[in-house]
């Protein structure tokens, strides 16, 4: 199957899955001209890659992921690569949480200047 074609059937764009190719997520095999060809088996690989895209996982950790997914066995160490994820995402929000309060903050003195915040008012 062609690049086209596994960008057709998954929604993915062909620049999306040569990065894939390149990151180490995807194979596939050249014709004598040059063009890369995929097995059927592609399309299921390019949908788990953007689930784990859409869990907020990196390139760089799925490519330590697959393995596992391709053996059908997770080790301790997987558990722990995921828990980690986990834990980047959850401080991530919590950093967009306090911007987001800081931003409010900012709307309401904006709203509702006070001589304490706008030293024309003083």
């Amino acid at each position: 199957m062609r690049i086209g074609d596994v960008a057709q059937r998954t929604g993915v764009s062909t620049r999306a899955l040569r990065y894939y190719e390149e990151q180490g997520l995807l194979g596939s095999e050249r014709t004598s001209t040059g063009q890369r060809t995929y097995t059927e088996s592609a399309v299921e690989r390019v949908e788990l890659i953007q689930q784990f895209f859409t869990a907020g996982v990196p390139s760089r950790t799925i490519l330590q992921l697959l393995p596992c997914v391709d053996s059908g066995h997770a080790s301790p160490e997987v558990f722990e690569i995921l828990e980690e994820e986990r834990r980047r995402i959850t401080d991530a929000m919590a950093d967009l949480a306090a911007a987001r309060d800081a931003l409010d903050r900012m709307i309401d003195i904006t709203r509702n200047p006070t001589p304490e915040h706008c030293p024309s008012l003083r």
